[in-house]
């Protein structure tokens, strides 16, 4: 079942006030603990020497137990209030700046709870902001993207959602659809005054939105590579330096490197910021041999699985050497596979392959040129050109709104019923809504906040 704004509002009635540190918990200039309800400043009022408040104004006082008379003074503290509707909640909020000691922000988090507040839930606090109509859902999940960035680009585009820009599209989508929906309603509603719309009116506007629609989802596998990532894992037959440039495009010694065929055992992973996040995967050298042990082909077949699952796949041989017959063997597993060939040990010969990307692990020659290489075979696109991202749950309602068009389209190619081609319309709109969480089930909402985390 759907619920609209109007049945969370009745919820919102009952709410009680919830409170949580606004900063993570450890040693820090200052710490935040956040109130947001009815009750925020009948609790501030308890436990603040310098109480009442107005608009614009903080104020600097102390935080005191006025019922634990022997030690009753906890931390001096600055007091931000934010009056309801003009809040991040959109309820009146009070935020306590103190010092950024862990048990100081747990003595006046407790204090804060013993006088009325409970602690809130994860994503409480953005919960509320999307239920009060400060933001819609789109905006709302932006905020998770913006903490959870894990690379200053992606916190940058996910900015660019929290001031609306995807909102703003969605709902240039939807004023269309409504438009042509408006008009097919006329016409059946009201067929003495108004006609109903020619079906070519409708067949030319549903191509439009349509485009629109694809034109969002092609960015799509961009959004998810900002998001998720990409995994690049580099390939080759033992001692062609796989460790070396691991530990090269890391800038750190994180693989064990010696000239012992085989030391890579297990497979290694670390993130690789190159304005989306990589995760580079170091994986045992492939190679057929009788005496390759039990213990390093396990290291095989989990290199092998490592190349099947990789998004981007560095095959790298030695350049002082050559292609040789094994390293042909472990170039055939890429027959199908995005990859990239690259001659290590450049700084040991001046031979030049055409086909191949040279570098040296050892001396940094062309591991600066490969990582651009790389940010642009994984995601070849400038995040200042990006307007937007979309999320899966997203995504999948644009899917949904498309699909409705595409069959209401196709009932206007075969001039049905306009009564019947509404209904796709209707669905369309729906879809839509359920984006932006103008209509959407609880356990949706629910899902979505409790990836934020406490406090937020």
């Amino acid at each position: 079942m759907f619920l609209g704004y109007n049945k969370f509002m009745n919820i919102l009635e009952e709410f009680d006030t919830i409170a949580a540190p606004a900063t993570p918990m450890g040693m820090g200039g200052v710490g935040i603990i956040r109130i947001s309800g009815a009750k925020a400043f009948e609790i501030i009022e308890k436990i603040f020497t310098s109480p009442g408040f107005e608009k614009g104004k903080f104020k600097h006082g102390w935080i005191v137990d006025n019922l634990d008379s022997s030690h009753p003074a906890i931390d001096e503290v600055v007091v931000l209030p934010f009056f309801a509707p003009n809040s991040y909640t959109g309820e009146d909020v009070v935020e306590i700046q103190c010092h950024g000691g862990i048990q100081v922000v747990k003595n006046i988090l407790n204090l804060v709870l013993k006088n009325g507040a409970r602690l809130a839930e994860k994503g409480e606090f953005t919960k509320r902001a999307f239920l009060n109509k400060r933001m819609d859902l789109s905006q709302a999940e932006s905020v998770a993207d913006i903490i959870h960035s894990k690379t200053s680009d992606f916190a940058k585009v996910s900015m660019k959602n929290l001031s609306g820009v995807l909102k703003e599209k969605i709902n240039e989508i939807r004023n269309d659809i409504f438009e042509v929906l408006s008009k097919i309603t006329a016409g059946i509603d009201f067929p003495e005054d108004v006609q109903e719309p020619e079906y070519s009116y409708l067949i030319e506007n549903f191509e439009k939105i349509i485009s629109k629609i694809q034109n969002v989802l092609e960015g799509a596998n961009t959004s998810n590579i900002f998001r998720q990532g990409a995994s690049v894992a580099i390939i080759g037959k033992p001692n062609v330096g796989k460790s070396s440039l691991f530990n090269a495009l890391l800038n750190l010694d994180r693989a064990i490197v010696t000239d012992i065929a085989g030391t890579t055992r297990d497979i290694l992973r670390e993130t690789l910021d190159l304005g989306i996040p990589v995760t580079l995967v170091d994986t045992a050298g492939i190679r057929e041999d009788e005496e390759v042990s039990q213990v390093e082909q396990i290291g095989i077949e989990y290199s092998k699985q490592s190349l099947d699952e990789a998004e981007l796949v560095l095959f790298i041989y030695d350049a002082s050497i050559g292609l040789d017959k094994a390293d042909r063997e472990v170039l055939k597993l890429l027959e199908n596979k995005k990859h990239i060939v690259l001659a290590n040990k450049a700084d040991l010969t001046d031979i030049r392959d055409d086909k191949a990307f040279y570098v040296s692990a050892r001396t940094g020659e062309g591991v600066k040129e490969l990582k651009e290489l790389l940010k642009q075979k994984v995601c070849d696109i400038n995040p200042e050109n990006l307007d937007f991202v979309t999320n899966v749950r997203q995504q999948e309602c644009l899917k949904k709104a498309c699909v409705s068009l595409e069959q209401a389209l196709l009932a206007a190619q075969l001039h049905e019923l306009q009564d019947l081609i509404s209904i796709d319309v209707k669905s369309a709109i729906l879809a839509l809504d359920e984006l932006t969480g103008e209509l959407i089930t609880d356990d949706i909402l629910n899902n979505i906040f409790e990836n934020f985390c406490i406090g937020k």
